[in-house]
């Protein structure tokens, strides 16, 4: 898994951050020997899940991607089977939210999860540069084991490799139009067809609020690309 930060949290999320909330770091090493930091990475190629497909594939495609959004299993460990290797993870803009402006966060993030100071990420994983899934999260610091907060907080691992540290049950929810619109804000390219939100649970309550939209890479993205 590598590891690529952004400078600086685009502007249509920044309301949601306390003031004086410094810039995304660039991480500088790796947390175990897998997750580099790159510098300089060119611009993510991005494409809605079923864009661009020929007519006679949408059938198998289609299926392929209810397939994708059905299974209850880690997403980074999805994405990394369909790349048949290691994939990166572009840390766009990670936060923590706490006292007044948690109390700006979407009904449905601040109705799942308890507690009042939220590390907020998004983030997107790729593979050659194709974008595989986009991801806004939110984790309450009053339930998430501090060892996977202090990783999380060092923006160096992806939340799928942490949380099989957990014993864990994941809570299907509807889509909030709330969240899909900050994701997509920031992204671009709207799928609603294609992007699910849950709830993590562990044995001390509710830790982590998703939602991913999967992108056309989590399909293809194990074939090569001139």
């Amino acid at each position: 898994m590598r590891l690529t930060t952004m400078p600086q949290t685009p502007p249509d999320l920044q309301p949601m951050l306390p003031p004086g909330t410094p810039p995304d770091r660039p991480s500088d090493g790796a947390d175990d020997g897998s997750t580099r930091g790159l510098h300089d990475t060119p611009p993510l190629r991005r494409q809605r899940l079923l864009d661009g497909w020929p007519a006679a594939w949408l059938p198998l495609v289609r299926q392929q991607a209810q397939l994708h959004l059905a299974q209850d299993g880690s997403a980074t460990r999805l994405c990394e089977t369909v790349a048949g290797g290691p994939v990166t993870l572009t840390v766009h803009g990670q936060a923590v939210v706490e006292g007044a402006a948690a109390q700006d966060l979407p009904a449905s993030v601040r109705q799942a999860l308890p507690g009042s100071a939220f590390l907020q990420r998004r983030v997107s994983l790729s593979h050659r540069g194709v974008v595989m899934m986009d991801n806004l999260s939110w984790i309450a610091l009053a339930t998430v084991p501090d060892d996977v907060a202090q990783d999380l907080l060092a923006g160096r691992t992806p939340i799928g490799h942490l949380l099989a540290r957990l014993w864990i049950r994941r809570q299907p929810l509807p889509l909030d139009p709330a969240v899909s619109a900050l994701l997509w804000a920031s992204t671009g390219l709207p799928d609603e067809a294609a992007t699910r939100s849950y709830v993590i649970h562990t044995p001390d309550g509710p830790v982590m609020h998703i939602t991913e939209c999967f992108r056309r890479g989590v399909l293809d993205a194990g074939e090569p690309r001139d």
